[in-house]
């Protein structure tokens, strides 16, 4: 690692724009390097195999060697067992830089250690995963972090080798033809599709039966004879065998079901491991053992490393339901003893959160340990909680309050605590009762999420995750030691218990508190208690401040730390501004705890900051321009309004100065603004009065410099301020009233223009929502968004939104629907009245039954009323009556009541008809918010004879989890300068930059993670740019692999992330593969949102090229000319994009000889081109030669027919040339449309890349030199590349191209 680049890794935090002195500016070169630790090999020795040598680094741990030989296909069968170097063992969590005399070629000797109970349960549990490491059963059922991934079966295997296999694939035929639900303008959309079969799937039967024995445990005598445990074992040969596990292995013993005989059977083998004892007595199992080890080990590591927090899927196959022995002790047994490996049974989850946040953070390597656990400390206690909101669901956990009603009670599992959501003792009374007990949690949860992104020392928050799960939101939290011996109204000693009637503060919490004020942007203010004191707090009232037994300072209750949505909280006597009353604001919504988003808020400031420099800008000039000593001030009273339009207050003589002084006035107002704030008397008094002018006009807290806060307090019922702070409390409100009119005046249009301007590409409800949220929109807005939508001049180019934005309205006010729904229904009718419920909202059949479950079983006592009854269950059948027209109903008031938009249909048929809907994504959608799986089969939805769903078809219902995402902060900063970097075109650097984040983030986050996913996507690009194909393809197919298992398998990022894999299969020459990876996207698009969509026009465009690159033209000139009318519609006739569009198709055109059509299409866009770019432009001149070449093959080919006219079949024919175009023009086509352009230079910018390249290239000697083999890398184009910017182009991304977006 060469010393320039420590230094560059040193200061990058620098490059973020960062003013705040951020915890990454003391990084030093030196910590890089300790990241960057040198590898070694060790010799590794176990018995009965080969030595063979292994690569480790000094911080791992002789833990993770023990994982490593756990994995491996030679030494997987064994557990149990211990590492000695020169005859002394080494300890399981030491670092390996801490082994005395541990060093390069060191021989490791692999020891067999006798068993524990603990430790053969832990060696059965092994040897069970290996069986059914290719088994995909846990993935469906959602468990232990296993989910799917498809990418393999379009890949056939690893693409990296199959690259060198298939060098001599150009000419083999390939068949082309996609399925016919593929091709453009088909109208069936199957689901079976989405999981293909899987060869490996059909597992290979290794035993039929390998399960605990109904003689455990052992009996006293048995014990101290050493047996730990006895297994029950039915081979493939169908031999049915009883095992004794024993301190020193396995081995068979005589007993059979019904007999207990402890003894040794024949034959007398004694094994450590019981892969080898199984290996000795079936055949059958060696052989397929062996087999299904090999395929474990080839498959892409990606496919198998767990996920940091469970993904679960919405369809499955039937599957069969095998026998296994560690799933029925997990169902039973709680568990917590063995699977935590940590001595002390249950884990105290808060003393884990709270000690992880207070390892220090000095340096990189200690934030990167410190994040680490964070991050792995977070991902645990989510998956425990997950675990326990079920159970608690289920029925399966006593309530710690179980005299009180189902509503009120509370539950205590692996020391977490469960409530439920639901308004107890009428706490939320005057807030919305239950439907404000429902929203709480989550706006507890945005709270917790945002003090712990403050990170502030010394202030500490609960773990908190919040389950939705059969109709029920359960919040769990980490237990405040010592709060559940006392009462809460002696513990609270910061905030209020009763919504701000008895309030009490602390210095110590003001404190911590004022550290986060400023990021957060709530203001210190003070309120009246019941006895009119005076009380000062730093957040809002609710806000409860607890000092645990552990001496810790916790804060909870965070569901109002961000400022009231005026337009969803009418207050009597206040008029919101016209802005707000022209979209019919305010509203009432269901519940009183509506708050703005922290991205709104932070957006709000922006804007007035913006704002406030332009004000001092202006005046600043004026005073220039007056040059009188009574300088002429902003006059703008206290209305803000006035001053929210600098136009038309400056007096004209600022006019004509307004444009060349405006940057150069900014950075004045910089300067003056930094020297008045620090204060030292320098500035004079009339810039101070700008200043103060400034600050005024947009609402500052202070006058000397912009500080904009939010008293999260104001408008809440309950609350009242003393009078010296009523002139505070009006500018308050009436920031609040600015606030919630820029949600409407510049957010919603601007997100609607970004849409337009095909900025933002939403694909499915899930991407609309989180393009709303970055902006800061709520998603009660919707109706308003949509409105807008109809209401915009480009409203054809907004189909697409229009779509998604009905489908998640749709959606959404079903799911509200379904909650309720599902409340009244017990576990027995779960399947019946899901299915129901799914009938009743998307099948065709008019009047579906309802099955009652009483159907099946006929109980002798039927009178005696069931004492456990669900929660809030009133009368258990009732869910059995609704019908499709009352559902729709339902769902059209809904509509109206909560998201204020009317929808005009009242079936779902019309629903179709009328929006352009799909019935299999509206499934989708629905099923991926309310955590329903389902059958993967084929539904006819459209049926009118037979309901779509029968029970059979509803296969289970997962929870679906809110919580915490910890963040890799150091690797984010790399990753964005690296980003920077790039789009200076610095590739080199960038590319540096952006392998030092990969570094990091796997560090933090292990394998897998969304963030390494976009990371390694650009990675890939930067390395196709820069012409390295094979690299391109490794870390691309990485990103597909994730995505897949991350974001799940037809996430709209999965289908990107196809596509440019796609790309890259192209570019290496595997163009089968390319072939089937497009299509697999266009069916996953088809799939999730339908054709008619802009995506869909660059998919087809790429399939289309590909097409032509074989040869197939009438195929190519299909899905061509698909993307031609979806390009034409979504960026108008006159766009580039069409124009390109039109060349492609003219292009297949001039290959089938049909030289008219090709014609008329070049002349299309040559006509865009003319007008859009001019006479000179080379786009319009390359346009023009093409016509001519064009005419001329059209011409020739005339005479040609003519000649045959005259002379009949003995005509003296030229040949006439039509070429098959060459693989490097379609690439280079690809290259175009796929936003991968090479941009030709200017003559002095060519002078410096010349420079900059010639210095590349004497290091790069320099460095090839010393490692002689390497490949060089210094071309910037790939091959294929115009030929016109051979001169050393600069590669760059075309930013009007969707598919450069990150």
């Amino acid at each position: 690692m060469t010393l320039k680049k420590e230094e560059r890794a040193a200061d990058v935090p620098r490059e973020n724009g960062l003013d705040e002195a951020e915890p990454g500016e003391e990084t030093t070169g030196q910590e890089v390097i300790v990241i960057q630790d040198t590898g070694f090999s060790v010799k590794i020795l176990a018995p009965g195999i080969e030595p063979f040598s292994l690569q480790v680094s000094p911080q791992e741990m002789v833990q993770e060697i023990h994982q490593v030989l756990m994995d491996r296909e030679d030494t997987c069968h064994r557990t149990c067992f211990s590492l000695h170097l020169d005859g002394n063992m080494l300890d399981h969590f030491s670092e390996l830089r801490s082994v005395e005399g541990l060093q390069e070629g060191s021989v490791l000797r692999v020891v067999e250690e006798p068993y524990t109970v603990r430790e053969a349960r832990i060696h059965v549990r092994h040897v069970r995963d290996l069986l059914k490491s290719l088994d995909p059963s846990d993935a469906f059922n959602g468990v232990d972090c296993n989910s799917l991934s498809f990418l393999s079966v379009f890949t056939d295997g690893d693409l990296g080798d199959s690259g060198k296999r298939k060098k001599g694939l150009e000419m083999d035929p390939i068949d082309c033809t996609p399925p016919e639900y593929i091709l453009p303008g088909s109208r069936e959309r199957p689901l079976c599709p989405l999981q293909p079969q899987n060869r490996d799937w059909k597992p290979l039967q290794c035993l039929k039966v390998l399960t605990m024995s109904g003689w455990n445990p052992p009996p006293g005598n048995r014990k101290m004879h050493g047996d730990l445990m006895y297994l029950f074992v039915i081979t493939a040969e169908d031999r049915q065998v009883s095992i004794t596990a024993s301190t020193r292995g396995f081995y068979l013993n005589q007993s059979t079901a019904y007999h207990f005989n402890p003894k040794p059977a024949s034959p007398r083998f004694l094994s450590h491991s019981l892969v080898e004892l199984l290996n000795q007595i079936s055949p059958t199992f060696k052989k397929n053992f062996a087999v299904l080890q090999k395929k474990r080990v080839q498959r892409h590591p990606f496919e198998r490393i767990a996920t940091p927090f469970q993904v679960y899927s919405w369809t499955a196959p039937q599957a069969e339901h095998a026998m296994d022995c560690v799933r029925a002790e997990d169902a039973y047994t709680s568990r917590l003893g063995y699977e935590e490996h940590i001595p002390g049974q249950t884990r105290d989850w808060n003393e884990e959160l709270q000690t992880t946040r207070e390892l220090p953070r000095k340096n990189l390597p200690e934030r990167l340990l410190r994040e680490r656990a964070i991050f792995k400390v977070h991902s645990d206690f989510t998956a425990a909680a997950t675990r326990g909101a079920m159970a608690v669901i289920d029925g399966n956990v006593m309530a710690i309050n179980p005299s009180e009603e189902t509503k009120m009670q509370m539950f205590i599992w692996n020391n977490i605590f469960f409530s439920l959501g639901f308004d107890v003792r009428d706490h939320y009374k005057d807030f919305g009762g239950d439907v404000a007990a429902y929203v709480a949690p989550t706006n507890d949860l945005n709270g917790v999420r945002t003090y712990n992104a403050v990170d502030v020392e010394g202030l500490y928050t609960l773990g908190t995750v919040v389950v939705d799960y059969r109709g029920y939101r359960v919040t769990a939290q980490s237990i405040i030691p010592g709060i559940l011996e006392r009462d809460q109204e002696q513990s609270v000693i910061y905030g209020s218990i009763d919504f701000g009637k008895t309030v009490m503060s602390h210095p110590r919490y003001l404190e911590l508190l004022e550290r986060t004020s400023r990021p957060l942007k709530i203001l210190r203010h003070r309120v009246l208690n019941d006895r009119d004191e005076e009380v000062e707090l730093c957040s809002s009232v609710e806000c409860k401040g607890i000092i645990g037994n552990d001496g810790r300072h916790y804060i909870l209750d965070l569901l109002r730390t961000f400022p009231p949505d005026l337009n969803f909280l009418p207050v009597p006597g206040e008029g919101l501004p016209e802005e707000c009353t022209r979209a019919g604001f305010p509203r009432a919504h269901r519940h009183k705890l509506c708050c703005l988003r922290q991205e709104l808020v932070d957006a709000f400031v922006e804007h007035r900051y913006l704002l406030f420099m332009k004000l001092a800008a202006l005046q600043l000039m004026q005073q220039k321009a007056s040059r009188i000593d009574n300088p002429t001030s902003l006059e703008n009273g206290d209305s803000p309004s006035s001053a929210s339009k600098p136009e038309d207050s400056p007096g004209p003589e600022a006019g004509s100065e307004e444009e060349g002084g405006s940057a150069s006035g900014l950075a004045k107002v910089k300067e003056l603004a930094e020297t008045i704030a620090s204060d030292d008397g320098t500035a004079d008094p009339r810039s101070r009065e700008v200043i103060r002018n400034a600050c005024k006009a947009v609402g500052s807290i202070s006058s000397t410099a912009f500080d904009v806060r939010f008293n999260p307090d104001i408008f809440s019922p309950g609350v009242r301020f003393p009078e010296s702070c009523q002139e505070e409390v009006r500018d308050q409100k009436q920031l609040l009233k600015d606030a919630a009119a820029f949600l409407l005046s510049c957010q919603i249009p601007g997100l609607v223009k970004d849409c337009i301007d095909h900025a933002v590409l939403p694909m499915d409800g899930a991407t609309l929502a989180e393009v709303m949220r970055q902006r800061g929109i709520n998603m009660r807005y919707l109706g308003k968004v949509l409105d807008m939508v109809l209401r915009s001049p480009a409203r054809d180019q907004l189909d697409h939104i229009y779509k998604i934005g009905i489908g998640e309205l749709i959606t959404r006010s079903a799911k509200h629907i379904f909650k309720t729904y599902l409340q009244g229904v017990e576990l027995s009718g779960l399947s019946a009245a899901i299915s129901h419920f799914l009938n009743c909202f998307l099948s065709s059949y008019p009047n579906p039954v309802a099955h009652l479950p009483a159907d099946e079983l006929i109980s002798k006592k039927r009178n005696r009323r069931r004492r456990n009854r669900p929660p809030g269950a009133a009368d258990n059948t009732a869910w059995a009556v609704m019908t499709p027209q009352e559902l729709w109903k339902n769902i059209c008031q809904e509509a109206k009541n909560y998201f204020d938009f009317i929808l005009e249909c009242e079936t779902v048929d019309q629903a179709v008809e009328t929006y352009g809907l799909q019935k299999i994504t509206l499934l989708r959608e629905i099923s991926l918010k309310t955590g329903i799986q389902i059958l993967l089969k084929e539904y006819s939805f459209d049926s009118r004879h037979k309901p779509a769903f029968t029970e059979e078809d509803v296969l289970n219902i997962f929870p679906v989890v809110k919580h915490v995402n910890p963040k890799a902060s150091d690797a984010f900063h790399f990753f964005q300068s690296g980003q920077a970097k790039v789009q200076q075109g610095f590739l080199k650097e960038g590319c540096e930059l952006i392998n030092e984040a990969l570094n990091l983030f796997n560090n933090v986050y292990g394998a897998m993670h969304v963030e390494i996913c976009a990371c390694l996507r650009l990675l890939a690009r930067l390395h196709y740019i820069m012409g390295d194909y094979a690299e391109a393809l490794s870390n691309q197919q990485k990103a597909v692999l994730m995505s897949e298992r991350v974001m799940g398998i037809e996430h709209p990022n999965t289908i990107q992330e196809y596509m440019h894999l796609a790309l890259y299969c192209f570019a290496s020459s595997q163009l089968s593969t390319a072939l089937s990876l497009l299509y697999r996207a266009r069916y996953l698009t088809l799939l999730v949102f339908g054709e008619d969509h802009p995506e869909m026009a660059l998919l087809d465009n790429n399939i289309g090229l590909v097409l032509h690159g074989v040869m197939e033209y009438d195929l190519s000139l299909r899905f061509l000319e698909n993307a031609l009318a979806v390009s034409t519609k979504y960026h108008g006739p006159r766009s580039l994009k069409v124009a390109l569009s039109h060349h492609l198709v003219a292009r297949v055109y001039e290959s089938k000889a049909e030289f008219r059509s090709a014609l008329q299409h070049e002349k299309e866009g040559y006509t865009v081109y003319k007008t859009q770019l001019g006479e000179d432009h080379e786009k319009t001149k390359e346009s023009s030669e093409y016509l001519k070449c064009l005419t001329q093959q059209a011409v020739a080919l005339q005479r040609t027919m003519n000649e045959i006219y005259r002379n009949g079949s003995s005509a003296n024919i030229p040949p006439l040339k039509f070429t098959a175009p060459s693989m490097a023009s379609v690439l280079e086509q690809l290259n175009v449309i796929n936003g991968i352009l090479f941009i030709p230079l200017s003559q002095k910018d060519l002078e410096n890349l010349k420079a900059e390249v010639a210095r590349r290239h004497q290091l790069q000697e320099a460095s090839s030199r010393e490692k002689a083999e390497e490949p060089m890398a210094t071309e910037p184009e790939p091959a294929g590349a115009p030929e016109d910017v051979a001169s050393q182009p600069q590669a760059a991304k075309d930013p009007s191209s969707p598919s450069s977006q990150g």
